[in-house]
């Protein structure tokens, strides 16, 4: 098993800082890491909803260090989780209130009803997402289609299940687009050729690591797609807040699935998750799934998998709840909030744009629009003696590339082929995390390391 954003590059970067280099670590979307702040409203009411109630939300002191809407919201959350606290455990599925404000969330969002009795509180989109496949996954004839690139914790949970996964190649030249042509051809290879048994289709959506945002149009061909085979869709949809092509928008695949006739009976499952969008609190662990028309007896065994976890942690269920449910407009707390949501995206839209220009601007890089999500993943030219240096070392190209880029600039990016790729192709994924005085130094030392690069195998 393999899991590329935190392999071979990233040890080697970790070994170079605990010897007191200074690493820009653009390998993984972890916000906070690289700077971001915090958005106040959250840590206030978890804060709250920690602290003993003699020295939060019942001391007589509480308005004069906190907005009366967050001692509000902390006083609704501790009723729901009950005298115990947030140190207790809770119902393995997650605690009822929190699950309907996800499910009132969900509706809200698409126009059709939700159940709380669908919702699972996760410990992010991870642990839902290896739920998923360790109850979809029974051997070694079962496979997965996912996305090539794709973000490799799909492929290392197939891997260690003992499954197999079918790639279906998104087109770059098409700004990463999904065709019906493409998806009909790779399962009937591995039906009719390879003897497979399809049990799902993932969508990444905005996607990791390409930064495409699915179309409607796009939505439909999958969902008829997985409706016709019968074929589980698990959308993967942790990104749809991070949208900064003013042309697009994020449409889920449960609306499209609600929406298109043909796809009734549609198996789903969606992720969403606190780690990302505007919140970016990836150690709180907080995330959802939510199952649509998946059979009964099947909700039973996930809920068995999720028992044996005892619950997700009540950190992450307390910011999924909060997540879902912001201040209104009367509020308090909703000035601070709106202007601190509101500097995180306009600089995360900034920082994408300036970096995928950096990138195109450089002599043999191009990398396509970052429209949503976190990441460019430029495709990069290589002189032949790269390769066949990186060959007598037995590494990929990118991995060559890369290790050659942290050791020179003390940037950690992942070599793309640790995402999937088209044979041939070179390049590398990075984030556009980091603070942008910082970034901008960046793209000037990609620029600068890689005409060293190309001069040095010329």
């Amino acid at each position: 098993m393999q899991y590329a954003v935190r392999g071979e590059v990233v040890i080697r970067a970790d070994a170079m800082a605990a010897e007191g280099r200074k690493i820009i670590y653009t390998n993984i979307g972890n916000p906070h890491a690289v700077g971001q702040k915090p958005i106040t409203y959250y840590r206030q009411v978890l804060s709250l909803c920690d602290l003993p109630p003699e020295c939060g939300v019942d001391n007589p002191t509480v308005a004069s260090g906190f907005p009366a809407d967050v001692v509000d919201r902390a006083r609704e959350l501790r009723a729901a989780i009950g005298d115990a606290g947030t140190g207790a455990y809770t119902n393995s599925q997650g605690i009822g209130k929190f699950r309907n404000d996800v499910a009132q969330f969900i509706t809200a969002r698409d126009g059709h009803i939700s159940l709380p009795s669908n919702i699972f509180l996760t410990n992010g989109a991870s642990s839902a997402i290896e739920f998923v496949l360790t109850g979809l996954i029974g051997g070694n004839r079962d496979a997965i289609m996912i996305p090539i690139p794709q973000y490799p914790i799909y492929s290392a949970i197939i891997s260690r299940l003992g499954a197999r996964q079918v790639g279906y190649y998104l087109d770059e030249d098409k700004g990463w687009a999904i065709t019906e042509r493409e998806l009909e051809q790779r399962r009937t290879a591995a039906v009719e050729r390879d003897g497979l048994d399809i049990r799902a289709l993932t969508l990444i959506n905005p996607g990791n690591p390409t930064g495409q945002v699915l179309s409607r149009e796009d939505l439909e061909v999958i969902c008829k797609f997985c409706a016709k085979h019968d074929i589980v869709l698990l959308a993967d949809e942790v990104y749809q807040r991070n949208i900064y092509d003013p042309t697009k928008e994020f449409v889920s695949a449960k609306k499209v699935a609600m929406e298109t006739p043909g796809c009734e009976n549609l198996q789903l499952v969606s992720f969403h998750s606190t780690s990302k969008g505007l919140i970016g609190e990836c150690g709180r662990r907080g995330g959802y799934m939510e199952l649509h028309n998946i059979d009964p007896y099947v909700q039973t065994q996930l809920y068995k998998l999720a028992s044996s976890g005892l619950c997700s942690g009540v950190a992450g269920q307390v910011m999924t709840s909060l997540m879902v449910t912001p201040p209104a407009p009367t509020d308090e707390s909703y000035g601070l909030f709106q202007k601190e949501e509101s500097d995180i995206f306009e600089s995360l839209k900034r920082r994408a744009n300036s970096l995928v220009k950096g990138l195109n601007d450089i002599d043999g890089m191009t990398c396509t629009p970052a429209e949503g999500a976190m990441y460019a993943f430029p495709k990069v030219e290589l002189p032949a003696k790269a390769f066949d240096e990186a060959a007598a070392h037995d590494q990929t190209p990118d991995t060559l590339y890369a290790l050659s880029l942290l050791e020179e600039t003390g940037i950690c990016v992942v070599p793309a082929s640790g995402f999937g790729q088209k044979e041939g192709r070179v390049g590398f994924r990075t984030t556009f995390l980091p603070p942008e005085d910082e970034l901008n130094k960046a793209i000037v030392e990609f620029k600068r390391h890689h005409e060293m690069f190309c001069e040095k195998y010329a």
